[in-house]
């Protein structure tokens, strides 16, 4: 009995987790009008905001005027600076996930186009954005 209590337990807080993710659509912009995104939100153990974005049918860099290097995933608090959060890697059906963890709890979250991976700053097209508020 005890086993079975321990299991439905298990079981109802993974669910409580999955349901305290809360999911932001993101915008594309004009250039990669066929683009679908969204991002999950939810707390990790530490009280961070975990962060998974879901992407579709981002079009092929080699595809973009002028063409571009790398996709790269950036958050920036309000009236801070923009934080390269790395790569978002297109597999060859044009889908990809991107996952991080940060402190911030309300920030934009968007995807450039860019000629360096490791930019510093953004440069390149905006091709996604959403507004992240608890």
């Amino acid at each position: 009995m005890r086993k079975l209590y321990t299991i439905c337990l298990t079981f109802a807080l993974l669910c409580a987790v999955a349901y305290a993710a809360k999911k932001y659509p993101m915008t594309a912009a004009s250039i990669v009008p066929g683009a679908r995104a969204e991002v999950a939100i939810s707390k990790d153990k530490n009280g961070n905001t975990r962060l998974k974005m879901t992407v579709r049918h981002l079009a092929n860099l080699a595809n973009l005027t002028p063409r571009a290097a790398a996709y790269v995933v950036w958050l920036q608090e309000r009236g801070g600076n923009s934080e390269n959060q790395g790569q978002l890697k297109m597999d060859k059906n044009l889908k990809a996930t991107f996952e991080t963890v940060t402190p911030l709890k309300s920030f934009d979250v968007f995807v450039t186009a860019e000629q360096e991976l490791r930019a510093k700053a953004p440069s390149g097209s905006e091709v996604l954005r959403a507004t992240i508020q608890p």
